[in-house]
């Protein structure tokens, strides 16, 4: 069993690495929108063709007189890969999700969601903000082909959202942006369990089965107390294959994967110190003032010196800040450009049911109002509380920043649309819905947390 006790290092400066992570995380919420924006403008130039075009591109190998595996056929007609596109959600979103699941384990073990009293309030405000703009959503499209696309305002994008309350600066008091943060990461965990339950396709049983017996493997590694990240990662690729095969997105596989690395390093932080210090004194015994380089017990000190920092780091931590830069400035913005052209034209039909109006009333007023009201009974009821010098209109003012669903909004859409009638125009209309009503609710929330702030200074 793994012991809260060797994870001290993990914890040092804790506050330090929370804000580091808020400003890059912001920083890369204003990349994101630079990139969804430059794919709006492509897919409404003279480039559009090529850019619809281009995400279509199969990539991949083909192996004559391919056979089935396990009775199903693996592969098109002999091609296994994917279009660039499905690479991008499929494959590259799997390192995304595999990086949030790492981030919901560790604030579940260690950070705002360790302890029932810090979790609660921010956890009641994430289901209730996922529940009202859902209901919303289906009432509007209820006993229609669309009525499928409730998962898509339910979601809130941590990186957008960090990104316009990182801009407020002081204006907004800690405690509310922990609240925000600690909230999209619930978030995050229910639009997994939403995907899970209700965007799987056509379960096969066999390829069920064995992702099982991978999970099984993944667990038993976990409690035998492996540390080397390679053969977790290795049955993660695996465990991938597996549940894409079985009719379950892939992504779930992800963050099975990040519940199943440890969060123990190898050396204990106790043992590390002396143990570096020896190190230290060792390079510097064999130091010679006349030298001009490094002799060769000094590159062997450095070297045991190197190989030590690793086991020192645990695994889950170690995974997550290798995994964040690439999903923050790489995989976010290459998924938002990716899916954010649309070529608003004059065939597009708008009243497909009532997606648009669904999507955009339950961003704009489902999310603030279900996390107001949510959170606001739950005090009265004595079940949470609020946080410390945060009042309701700041819990409401960052409700209306949960509203900015876009990334995770976008990939729910294509899940929820992908095997229904006009399944192409649909998306089309859902995405300019998330769009839209993504930066309505940015700009409205950034507008009314800085007039209270600045009704707050006047009095």
């Amino acid at each position: 069993m793994e012991r809260k006790d060797t994870y001290k290092l993990e914890k040092v400066g804790l506050r330090d690495v929370f804000i580091h992570f808020m400003h890059s995380e912001a920083f890369g919420g204003v990349f994101l929108c630079f990139t969804a924006v430059l794919a709006m403008i492509i897919a409404n130039s003279p480039f559009k063709e090529q850019y619809f075009a281009f995400w279509q591109l199969k990539l991949g190998f083909e192996i004559q007189d391919l056979q089935t595996i396990f009775g199903f056929q693996i592969g098109d007609n002999g091609f296994i890969g994917f279009s660039i596109k499905e690479w991008i959600s499929d494959v590259l979103m799997a390192l995304f999700f595999l990086m949030v699941g790492l981030e919901i384990k560790r604030e579940i073990l260690f950070g705002e969601l360790a302890t029932f009293k810090k979790a609660i309030f921010p956890a009641l405000a994430a289901i209730g903000g996922m529940i009202v703009p859902g209901l919303i959503y289906y009432c509007l499209n209820y006993n229609t082909p669309s009525a499928h696309g409730f998962g898509i305002p339910m979601a809130t994008d941590i990186a957008f959202a960090l990104g316009v309350i990182m801009l407020l600066k002081s204006r907004v008091p800690m405690a509310l942006k922990v609240f925000l943060v600690t909230l999209a990461v619930v978030d995050d965990l229910g639009a997994i369990v939403v995907i899970a339950l209700f965007y799987t396709s056509s379960l096969h049983y066999v390829w069920f089965l064995v992702a099982i017996l991978l999970i099984v493997v993944l667990i038993v590694m976990n409690k035998m107390g492996v540390k080397i990240l390679f053969p977790y990662l290795l049955v993660g690729i695996v465990l991938w294959f597996a549940i894409h095969h079985s009719g379950i997105h892939a992504t779930i596989a992800a963050v099975i994967l990040a519940f199943c690395i440890p969060t123990a390093p190898k050396t204990k932080f106790e043992d590390f110190a002396p143990l570096v210090g020896n190190m230290t004194k060792s390079f510097v015994q064999n130091n010679d003032t006349t030298q001009k380089f490094l002799n060769d017990s000094q590159v062997r000190a450095l070297r045991d010196i190197q190989t030590e920092l690793a086991t020192v780091q645990s695994p889950l931590g170690r995974l997550q800040r290798t995994l964040h830069p690439w999903s923050a400035y790489f995989i976010m913005p290459l998924f938002g450009f990716a899916n954010a052209g649309v070529s608003i034209s004059g065939d597009i039909t708008f009243n497909i049911d009532h997606i648009f109006l669904g999507i955009a009333l339950g961003l704009i007023v489902g999310k603030p109002l279900g996390i107001f009201l949510t959170t606001f009974l739950c005090e009265k009821l004595g079940i949470a509380a609020r946080p410390a010098g945060v009042s309701w209109v700041q819990i409401l003012g960052a409700g209306m920043l949960a509203g900015i669903g876009f990334t995770m909004s976008i990939f729910v859409s294509d899940l929820a649309f992908e095997n229904t009638a006009n399944a192409h125009v649909a998306m089309e209309v859902s995405k300019i819905a998330i769009l839209s009503s993504s930066l309505t609710a940015g700009i409205i929330g950034a507008f009314f947390l800085m007039l209270i702030s600045k009704t707050k200074k006047n009095k």
